[in-house]
């Protein structure tokens, strides 16, 4: 199984393709926005509930992890967004383009930051089983819409982004929080 890292960097040139295609072939889109909207998804809860935890409490990237997961809550909703747009119409670009965006800007951060940090503070032995847990929450998660993650999903995602009392919270304060952070 390979390296978490790699794993992670590798979704992240699939992601780059299929923004490039998005942007370069139009006609292409009703095709792709279900690819993109499946894989980013799957890709964002496999960080939240395998990679983040771990960066956060044995590679001492927290503050990181907090910045990473809020990004995660924003290009999501921009995703459901793109998903709920017409691929004809002007505002289709616009979305995008935010996304692309958000998403690219995350994916720098990510890897200038976290998995150099990754690399260097956690053994070749972990990061391999980073690499196996996050393939299988990948897989688990795959064909799951954005914006509709479980109250599980969302704690993850408030432990992640340093919200406190999130374990109190109901699903709909744990969206507010998130979503006002």
């Amino acid at each position: 199984m390979p390296d978490v890292v790699d794993l992670i960097m590798a979704d992240h040139r699939e992601v780059e393709r299929l923004f490039d295609e998005l942007k370069n072939h139009p006609e292409k889109r009703p095709l792709l926005v279900p690819v993109l909207s499946a894989v980013l998804t799957a890709h964002s809860r496999a960080e939240e509930d395998s990679v983040y935890p771990v960066a956060r409490d044995e590679a001492d990237e927290s503050d990181e992890i907090a910045h990473s997961q809020e990004e995660h809550v924003e290009a999501e909703q921009l995703l459901a967004k793109l998903v709920g747009t017409d691929p004809t119409s002007p505002r289709f670009d616009q979305v995008l383009e935010k996304l692309v965006e958000g998403v690219l800007h995350h994916v720098e951060e990510e890897e200038s930051k976290v998995l150099p940090g990754m690399r260097s503070r956690l053994d070749s032995t972990r990061r391999d089983e980073l690499g196996r847990a996050f393939a299988e929450s990948r897989a688990r998660h795959m064909g799951e819409l954005p914006g509709q993650a479980t109250k599980e999903e969302l704690l993850a995602q408030a432990q992640n982004a340093g919200i406190s009392g999130a374990s109190g919270m109901s699903k709909a304060q744990l969206e507010k929080q998130l979503h006002s952070s």
